[in-house]
């Protein structure tokens, strides 16, 4: 059976999005919840930190959610760590094209803040 999840870093540029998302995250699914306001602030987030999930958001400013996937995948220490998008851009083809990419899932936007720590406890276990 796959460790329980319990460190999730979270990317996204719109700071009211990252709010309800570490509320949602850390104080309704009791997560140990990171944000970064960027891939860049990502990056330097996962030198000292490993989660064991990372939630990206696909369109940001300069280095957008496949750009971060891409720069996560060729540092060897966290290649491996699991990568979902969490995005209004959940159409199939968008679905089939970050799958693609090397993510593990797609979470919609907009999401029920109260129902996004099963959500991802459901992906989460779907991955082992």
């Amino acid at each position: 059976m796959a460790e329980a999840l319990n460190r999730i870093l979270y990317v996204d540029d719109e700071p009211d999005i990252r709010a309800i998302v570490e509320l949602s995250l850390r104080h309704v699914g009791g997560f140990d919840v990171r944000m970064a306001e960027s891939g860049a602030r990502a990056l330097e987030l996962l030198e000292d930190w490993t989660p064991q999930l990372v939630l990206l958001d696909a369109m940001m400013p300069v280095m957008d959610g496949p750009a971060t996937l891409a720069a996560l995948r060729q540092r060897p220490a966290l290649g491996a760590i699991p990568v979902a998008f969490m995005t209004a851009k959940s159409q199939p083809s968008d679905v089939a094209w970050f799958k693609s990419l090397g993510a593990v899932g797609v979470l919609a936007k907009p999401f029920d803040p109260m129902g996004l720590p099963d959500t991802v406890r459901e992906l989460w276990n779907g991955i082992g």
